[in-house]
C-alpha cells in the first residue's frame, strides 16, 4: 500500500490483534471496512467522519451529524462531504478556484470575529442603557431601548480605558486642566501612540450630567457629523467613570474670548464675531434641517461654542439635545432644561420644545457677540441683569443702536453691519415663536455679514421685540426664569 495506511495498520496491529486491513488505494476506503473494535479503530472512524457498518446496520443520522461537526476533517485533509463528492468536471473547477467548505468556514469565522468585536465595543453602551431603563418610567425604558437599537453596532467612537486617559493627562494633572463647571472638569491630553492632542471631559459622579445625558451625548456626537459640530473621539466608563474624549479645540470657547477676557487679551474683532456667529448658525442648520430626525440642541450658549485655531465655531455638549417632533407633531413636550437667560419664553412657561426654541437661544448668543454682555449678569443694576430685557427698549430707538455695540470694539465696525446684526438678533428674539426666522435664513444673512467686503443696505433696522413676557418688570428670582423653569447648566 502507498499512502498513510501502512503506519495506521502498524498502530492497529500492535494494539489490537483482531484487526486485519485489506489492501486499498487510500486510507478512506479501508477505514470504512474496519471491523468492530474498542481500541484506536473507533477514533480513526470518527476522524474520517464515516458511518459505521457493523452487522449490516448504520449509525443514526444524529450521531453522524455530531461526528461531522466535532471532527470536520480526515487524514486526507478533506471533510466527509468532500470525500463523498464525485470528482466531476464541475467539482474539479470548484476546487481549482478554491471554493471549498474550508473557505466558507474561514469567511464564517471572520464574520463571527467582526461581530464579536462590535458587540464588545458596545457592551458599555448597553449597560448604560440598562441603568437608564431600570431607573425610569416605562416610557423611558422604551426610549432607552430605541436609543440602543439605533446606536448598536453603529457607534464609530473608540472605547478608551481609564489607564489610557490617565496616562494621556498625566494622571489628570491640574497643569492640564482647561476648565471646570457643574458637569466636571476638562483636561488637555496627549496620546503618544497616535500622536494626537485630545480634550478629556471627566464628569463628576454626582454632577449635573447624569447617565442619561452622558449616553445622549455619546450617541448624538457619534451619529451626527458636520464641520461645525465638535468631533467625539471616544468615551470611557471604566471604574465607575463617565469620561468623554473630544478633538482638542486650541482657542477654547467663545465665552473665554468674549466674556472672560484677561487684561492682556485682545478682544474679538467685528468680523471674527460674525464669523463665529455664522459658524454656530451652520451647525444649528445641520441639526434642524439636515439631520433625520431633526435634533433640537436646547443648550446653545457662549460656553458651548468652541473655537479651533482659525476661530471656526463648533457646537459642543449635546447632553441636553432632544430629537425633534416627527410626523404631524409640532413640538416636543419635555421637562424644562437649559441655562438662565437663554430659554425661549414659550419653552420656559409651558415646556413645549420646538426648533424655534433654539432660534431664540441663537438670538441671545448673537446679542452677546454684538454687545459683549452676558445673558445673565448679576453685577449689573437690576433692570440690566437680563440681557434681552436690557436690549428690548433699545431696539425701539434707532439712535440708541450704537450704544448696544461692545465698547471693546472701539467703534471699529461698520455701522450698517451693526444695524443688520441687531436686526437678525431681534427677529430671533421675537416672543411669538412663529415670528422667528428659519435657521437657513439666518445663515444666509450672516454669511454676507461675515464677508469683510459686504456693504449692507441702509434701510435695515431691528424689529421691536415686545409682548407680555418682555414688557413686564421682573428679576431673576421670579418663576419665569427661576428654579422652576430653567436649570442652571454651566
Amino acid at each position: 500500500m502507498g499512502c498513510c495506511c501502512s503506519w495506521v495498520r502498524g498502530i492497529c496491529a500492535r494494539r489490537c490483534s483482531r484487526v486485519s486491513l485489506p489492501s486499498c488505494k487510500c486510507c478512506c476506503s479501508w477505514i470504512r471496512s474496519l471491523p468492530s473494535c474498542t481500541c484506536c479503530c473507533s477514533w480513526i472512524r470518527r476522524v474520517c467522519g464515516r458511518k459505521k457498518r457493523e452487522a449490516g446496520q448504520e449509525t443514526s443520522t444524529s450521531e453522524t451529524k455530531k461526528t461531522k461537526r466535532k471532527w470536520g476533517r480526515g487524514f486526507c485533509g478533506k471533510t466527509a462531504q468532500e470525500a463523498e463528492e464525485p470528482l466531476t468536471s464541475e467539482t474539479k473547477k470548484k476546487r481549482k478556484n478554491g471554493v471549498t467548505s474550508s473557505e466558507t468556514d474561514k469567511k464564517r469565522w471572520l464574520k463571527t470575529r467582526i461581530w464579536r468585536k462590535k458587540k464588545a465595543k458596545n457592551d458599555q453602551l448597553a449597560s448604560l442603557v440598562k441603568e437608564i431603563s431600570l431607573a425610569n418610567s416605562p416610557k423611558a425604558r422604551a426610549a432607552a431601548g430605541e436609543i440602543l437599537r439605533i446606536g448598536n453596532h453603529n457607534i464609530p467612537s473608540r472605547v478608551f480605558t481609564f489607564g489610557q486617559l490617565s496616562d494621556a493627562t498625566n494622571s489628570f494633572s491640574p497643569e492640564n486642566l482647561l476648565g471646570e463647571g457643574g458637569f466636571g472638569r476638562v483636561y488637555r491630553g496627549y496620546i503618544s501612540e497616535t500622536m494626537e492632542v485630545i480634550a478629556v471631559k471627566q464628569l463628576d459622579k454626582d454632577g449635573l450630567q447624569g447617565n442619561r445625558e452622558f449616553l445622549v451625548e455619546v450617541l448624538m456626537l457619534s451619529l451626527l457629523h458636520h464641520p461645525n459640530l465638535v468631533t467625539l473621539l471616544g468615551y470611557c466608563t471604566e471604574c465607575d467613570q463617565k469620561i468623554l474624549v473630544y478633538e482638542y479645540m486650541p482657542l477654547g470657547s467663545v465665552q473665554d474670548h468674549l466674556l472672560d477676557l484677561t487684561p492682556k487679551s485682545q478682544p474679538l474683532s467685528w468680523h471674527t464675531r460674525m464669523k463665529i456667529a455664522v459658524g454656530a448658525a451652520r451647525g444649528l442648520e445641520y441639526l434642524h434641517e439636515v439631520a433625520n430626525p431633526p435634533v433640537i440642541y436646547r443648550d446653545l450658549k457662549a460656553s458651548n461654542i468652541l473655537l479651533d485655531g482659525s476661530f471656526n465655531a463648533k457646537l459642543a455638549d449635546f447632553g441636553l439635545a432632544k430629537l425633534g417632533p416627527v410626523g404631524d407633531k409640532s413640538h416636543v413636550t419635555t421637562r424644562v432644561m437649559g441655562t438662565y437667560g437663554y430659554c425661549a419664553p414659550e419653552y420656559a412657561m409651558s415646556g413645549k420644545l420646538t426648533k424655534m426654541s433654539d432660534i431664540y437661544c441663537f438670538g441671545v448668543v448673537l446679542l452677546e457677540l454684538i454687545t459683549g454682555r452676558r445673558a445673565i449678569d448679576t453685577t449689573k443694576p437690576t433692570r440690566e441683569q437680563i440681557l434681552v430685557h436690557w436690549a428690548a427698549p433699545l431696539f425701539k430707538d434707532k439712535k440708541k443702536f450704537i450704544k448696544m455695540a461692545d465698547p471693546l470694539l472701539d467703534n471699529k465696525f461698520p455701522l450698517k453691519g451693526l444695524n443688520q446684526a441687531l436686526a437678525i438678533s431681534s427677529m430671533c428674539l421675537q416672543e411669538e415663536a412663529t415670528s422667528r426666522p428659519l435657521i437657513s435664513d439666518v445663515v444666509t444673512a450672516l454669511t454676507f455679514l461675515a464677508d469683510p467686503n459686504y456693504d449692507p443696505p441702509d434701510d435695515i433696522e431691528p424689529q421691536p421685540i415686545s409682548g407680555p413676557f418682555f414688557d413686564r418688570e421682573f428679576s431673576l428670582r421670579e418663576p419665569e426664569l427661576g428654579e422652576k423653569s430653567c436649570s442652571k447648566n454651566e
